[in-house]
């Protein structure tokens, strides 16, 4: 079957020499400015992890609802714990996604300047393994995710710690959303209607059914199916921004399965990369030139945020 997204091993860019490492960013940088998608291979995230997080969302997700939404945590935007089937849209759409999920985000002892802006996630005592291993991820996530923005640093002719300060203590999320089976005709919606990342970059560890689709240059829709222990990665809004368009934030969906599979529910386990909310969007000035001139106003990335959280339906 031949491939929608390009792939790269990443072990070639931490482990590599300074050559593999060059032909590691080239490659990327390429990727991300062409398609705004790449798989990325040896990425450092522990298998034994990512399936005993999928097992354990498994779990979390056939709790009673009742018991569900007492990780429901009011007033955050469903930044942190679980928000219920039918809650978040697409920003073009009036039309809920078919899906539920549950967001872990940034964890900072007591008495840390960050705490007010990071709450404590709730502990799934239910199912304690959830929280526990969700807490391992995240930190596999931010690890992997920090290498490739190193790699991206380079590209865009940057120091290659540029992202480093910006992302240490970020406020990203790992989300596990599970989309149940459908159960009849769905009015119009898909379980993800099309819809870019806010974020820098997502990375997706391999969904446990198909679905995920990119819209390509031709506005056709292509499927992604990443091959065994390959995660997904894609440039969020923020990154296409701070670029000016350079790189770029691709379109994708998750759409239905065929009729015949409705019965199957689909899990799936993005971390949605973000900086500190202080961080500075504005367009870097080695993106702007006559042929790209100047696309977006200064913003920060807080500020980004919150107006994206509105136009989703997450934040009132």
């Amino acid at each position: 079957m031949s491939r929608t997204i390009p792939v790269v091993d990443l072990s070639s860019f931490v482990h590599g020499n300074e050559e593999q490492r060059k032909a590691f960013v080239d490659k990327l940088g390429k990727a991300f400015h062409e398609v705004g998608f790449v798989g990325v291979n040896n990425h450092g995230i522990s298998k034994e992890i990512v399936d005993g997080f999928y097992d354990a969302s498994k779990r979390f997700f056939s709790l009673p609802i009742s018991k569900k939404r007492s990780y429901k945590l009011d007033g955050l935007a469903g930044q942190r714990g679980y928000t219920s089937f039918g809650t978040e849209h697409a920003k073009q759409s009036q039309v809920a996604d078919l899906k539920e999920f549950f967001q872990m985000g940034q964890t900072v002892p007591d008495g840390h300047p960050r705490k007010p802006e990071y709450p404590d996630n709730p502990y799934t005592t239910d199912v304690p393994e959830f929280s526990d291993l969700g807490r391992e991820l995240y930190k596999a996530f931010e690890s992997s995710g920090g290498h490739l923005l190193r790699a991206i640093a380079l590209h865009l002719g940057l120091d290659e710690h540029y992202f480093t300060d910006k992302i240490t203590e970020g406020n990203s999320i790992l989300r596990s959303i599970h989309y149940p089976p459908i159960t009849e005709e769905p009015r119009s919606a898909i379980r993800a209607e099309q819809h870019e990342d806010i974020n820098l970059i997502t990375l997706l560890v391999g969904a446990s059914a198909g679905g995920l689709q990119l819209l390509n240059a031709e506005g056709e829709w292509l499927d992604i199916t990443p091959e065994e222990d390959e995660i997904v990665i894609n440039v969020g809004d923020m990154l296409q921004r701070l670029t000016n368009n350079y790189l770029k934030s691709t379109t994708h969906r998750v759409v239905n399965p065929p009729k015949e599979e409705w019965h199957v529910p689909r899990l799936s386990i993005p971390f949605f990369l973000h900086p500190k909310s202080e961080m500075d969007l504005s367009c870097l000035e080695s993106c702007i030139s006559d042929d790209r001139p100047i696309a977006y106003e200064p913003t920060t990335a807080g500020e980004y945020l919150d107006e994206r959280l509105r136009e989703i339906g997450l934040k009132k």
